[in-house]
Formats: C-alpha cells, structure tokens, sequence
C-alpha cells in the first residue's frame, strides 16, 4: 500500500498470522541467536530463540494440563525474564493475558483481577502476601504463580516447578491451542487518571498488525535495550513483540537508575524511550559540555559536521565519539513515544548521529498509530501512518486542528464489558483518540494537545498548554511545567498561568523573564500572565505522566 501524499520507500517484513507462528518463524530462521539477556546474580544470562521456545512449551504444557489453556491469566511485578516467559506462553494460548501494573495501589490492583475474569495470576514475590491476605476477596483465582517461590503450598504454585514438571509433559496439546483471530488475546486496563481503569480489548490481529505494519513504517536493529514497564503496550507489543519478530537481542533492564550503565553493559543499537528519559540525557550532556567549557567549540562541530553531511560526508561517529561511548558505543536509534518530544532534543540527537524517532501511539490501537520514517524524519511531527490504518480530522477549526480519528487493524475491539464507554469513542469503525491535531501537506501527523487538556478563554480561543508547555520546557532550569487558566470574577478562563518546578534555585520575576523571551514568537493570547514555583514535583501517574487534575 502506497502512501498517497509522498513516496516512502516501507521495509520489508514478513508475514505471520498469528504469534504461535511468529515464534516458529524466529526459531525456524534464528533458533541459536540470543534472543535475550539479563543479569541474575551480577552474571549476565543469554538465552537462544529456541531456548526460549522451549521454556514457553514446558510452561504452556503444565498450564494446559491443569485447565488453563483457554483462560483469563493475570500477571503482576517487575520487568523480568520470568514475566516475558508468562507473557508469551500464554499469547501461545486459546487464552488471554492481562498485565497488571506493579505500581498499582493494593485496591485498584484487586479490582483490575476480578474485573478481568482472570482465574491464574503469575506474581513476583513482593505481591504474594498481598494476594495470600486478600484471596477472600479474590473469589475467581483458582491458581496463584509464584516467580520465585520454590515450594506448592494450596493455591500458590512454584513457577520454576510448573516449569519442570512441563518438560516431562507431551506438549501437543499445547501446541494445538488456537483461537480466532479477532477474539480477544491482550486485556490492558488504562491508568485510571481520568476515572476508573478501563479494560482495553486488543485481539491476537491487533497485535500481529501493529507488529507487521509498525516495522514497515520504522525499522530496528540487532540488539535493543527494554526499558519501560511490560504492563504498557508500548513496551510489551512495540517494543517485545517486534523485537522476536526482527530476531533481535533483548537485553532487560533490572534497574530505571542503571539505564545508562547497562547501556556501557549491553552496548544496544537501539532503544524505545519515553520523553522524559531522553530529556534526561540531553540535560546531562549538555551540562557536561558547558562544565568542560566546551560550549562554542561543540557547537561549532555541530555546525561543521552538518554543512559535511550535505555533501554526503558523515563524521558524526567521530566528532562526537565520547557521547556515543557512553552510550555504549553502538547505539544508532530512540524511538520516542508516550508523550510530546521537544524538536529541539530530537534535532540535537539527530546532530550528533543518534536517530530520534518520534512516534505517536494509543493504547487502544495496539498501541502504534504513526510513526517517523528513518529516512523522512521530520522531528516536529509523530510521522506517517501505519499502511494498515485511514486517519482523518474531526471538526477541525480554522487551523485544521481537531480530534484526531483512526480506523483499521490496529483499533481495539472495545473496552471490556464497558459498552457505553466504547460508543462513545467507536463509532461506524472510527476511534476517536481524545488527541487534538492536524495534517500536514506530507500526510505526517503534528499532535497538539489532548481534547481534555483544551483551555477555551473568553475571547473564544482554543490554548493547547502542551504546546506553549513544549517552549517553556526548553528553559534549562526548569523540570516541570503545566500550563493552566486563571479565571476573571465571572469564572472565565481570562488568562494563562504557568505552575513550575525547578531544578535550581530562581526567582519568579527571574523566571518569568526567560518564560516571556521564549514565548516572544506567539501571539498574544497564548502568552503567560503568572508563574507559580513549586517546591514538589507534580503527582504523576505510574507511566510517568504529570497529573493535571
């Protein structure tokens, strides 16, 4: 399928039907190459595709025997081999997985089991005296997998023994389990910032679309660093399944303040990321640089390195050597997803030889809807659609800005037994996203702000506070912003206010001197008439997402 605005030359993939057959296709063509690794006892462990394989067979064996093989599964702690075991053995079912987050509270953790018909959990080990307390409440669970436990007592099972126990077993009837292809597969309850969890309803051609058509669109490499949490689609379909896919090497990060020691460890080619860690390195890079007073000269091998790759001479490797060392030395590619990027960030990695790719993804669509192709990179957009996918505006005002809608084989089947939650986003095939943005000439997409975030002032304007947000975020000292109205005696939205948190000492006036320079370019009603220092962070919800509410 051709994109009809501009000619984008798609990767080829190969075609699979269903995630049983994407797994033998890896062992098939890649059974001995390393598949993942990860440290167990400061040792890091390597395991083939066909080790793997082989491990989700005697798992799948034993689970099948007890009942389990078209079943609800729960799977509850923190990233580990042990989880991508569960994860895929149960993919390989007639059944469906339900990822739970870990940094859940204990009630919302209860209500998520239940309401998901889950009748299995697999657990780690800091959850277990959570469910012994509460299996009372737990009424549906009829076994309970312990990661770590060595021992069956009543309900809770040894997973290493189910393992053991499943390689005595035939693994025939496992092997045999199938389901339609659009029953349900992966049940993913949203974060719940906006009201209760909603079960999102993804089926086994979901995930296999979102797989094929996202590596057309952005392809990866041979060795990956995984990094955000299992329990989000962006990490379990875009990043997991697509890598088992490619054949690629998963190497798991055991600890969020080890990222970039584990990057000198593993030495990934790429890596998918949210804003927030990509901020992180571009800040400390560049205070480095100015701590090594070396501000004009970099910058001057910025400039220089560029006018060289416009006749096609690419030193970038070399100029900037020690940045890409302690990242590990191979690192070519972030795929950015989660959350706006600043373009300023995203050009300052592409500079130095470090692809930003900036994409735009939903939970309900599997989660990826578009993407930056590598050679169309154009950082102030989320990039093209997945062939798989029609998108369109709806409503759009004078700027062609409104609600972003999608349809095709990404698009979830619904929220779970919450039909009147899924009128209000499917309609005739089309999913409102609650996204707010436009098209541009090229058919990339530029995202604006979310419909719920929207400030209507008096004078009938729409502010986006995540775009006036993206300019504040560039001054160096701050960490935090959100953007918000200030109401006249009459309760309109009169005015904007820019609520901060710092990470050096300044004062409001200070601030607000560096707010209004960076603002200089935008009209009149989008400038800020308060600044508020705050002294915490903001409440963020377990994805890492600032509360606004």
């Amino acid at each position: 399928m051709k994109n009809e605005k501009v000619k984008i030359k798609y990767y080829d993939v190969k075609k699979f039907s269903s995630l049983k057959e994407m797994m033998s296709l890896a062992v098939e063509e890649a059974g001995d190459n390393i598949a993942f690794k990860y440290k167990e006892n400061e040792t890091i462990k390597e395991v083939t595709y066909k080790e793997f394989q082989d491990r989700t067979e005697s798992l799948g064996a034993s689970l099948t025997k007890k009942g389990y093989g078209k079943t609800h599964i729960a799977c509850i702690g923190p990233n580990s081999y042990n989880w991508l075991t569960a994860y895929l053995t149960v993919l390989k079912t007639a059944g469906v997985f339900v990822p739970i987050d870990s940094g859940l509270p204990e009630q919302d953790i209860l209500t998520i089991i239940n309401d998901s018909d889950s009748k299995v959990v697999f657990y780690d080990k800091k959850f277990e005296e959570i469910l012994k307390r509460n299996q009372d409440k737990l009424p549906n669970i009829k076994t309970f997998i312990g990661f770590e436990r060595e021992k069956d007592e009543d309900k809770f099972l040894s997973f290493n023994k189910l393992i053991e126990e499943g390689e005595k077993l035939d693994k025939t009837e496992y092997r045999n389990l199938s389901n339609d292809e659009n029953e349900l597969k992966l049940l993913v309850y949203t974060s719940g910032t906006t009201g209760r969890a909603k079960g999102v309803m993804l089926s086994e051609h979901n995930l296999v679309s979102s797989v094929y058509y996202g590596l057309q669109v952005s392809t990866i490499y041979d060795t990956g660093l995984s990094v955000l949490p299992y329990h989000h689609t962006y990490e379990a379909v875009s990043g997991i399944l697509v890598a088992l896919h490619f054949h690629a090497t998963i190497c798991i990060n055991d600890n969020l303040k080890d990222v970039l020691k584990n990057m000198q460890l593993y030495r990934p080619s790429y890596m998918y990321l949210v804003p927030a860690f990509v901020e992180i390195f571009y800040s400390r890079i560049w205070k480095t640089i100015e701590k090594q007073g070396k501000t004009k000269l970099f910058n001057k091998m910025i400039k220089i390195s560029n006018g060289l790759r416009k006749i096609g001479i690419d030193m970038r490797k070399v100029f900037f050597k020690q940045i890409h060392e302690n990242f590990g030395g191979r690192l070519k590619k972030i795929v950015c997803g989660g959350a706006p990027i600043r373009s300023e960030t995203a050009k300052f990695f592409n500079d130095i030889g470090i692809s930003l790719i900036n994409g735009y993804g939903i939970t309900e669509c599997s989660p990826l809807v578009s993407a930056n192709h590598d050679k169309l990179n154009d950082c102030r957009t989320v990039g093209f659609r997945l062939p798989c996918l029609e998108w369109r505006i709806d409503n759009p005002n004078e700027e062609n800005i409104g609600e972003i809608c999608v349809k095709g084989d990404v698009v979830m089947m619904g929220y779970y037994k919450n039909p009147k939650k899924t009128s209000e986003v499917l309609k005739e095939g089309w999913f409102y996203t609650g996204d707010y943005g436009y098209i541009n000439k090229l058919d990339q997409l530029i995202i604006t702000g979310r419909k719920k975030n929207i400030i209507v002032l008096d004078n009938g304007k729409n502010v986006y506070p995540e775009e006036i947000e993206e300019y504040i975020q560039g001054i160096p000292c701050v960490q935090e912003v959100i953007v918000k109205p200030i109401k006249d005696e009459h309760g309109m939205n009169a005015r904007l206010e820019a609520e901060v948190f710092l990470n050096e000492e300044k004062s409001e006036k200070e601030l607000m001197t560096e707010i209004k320079d960076v603002l200089k370019e935008l009209p009149m009603y989008k400038q800020i008439s308060k600044v508020t220092i705050r002294k915490e962070e903001f409440d963020k919800t377990t994805s890492n997402k600032i509360k606004r509410q």
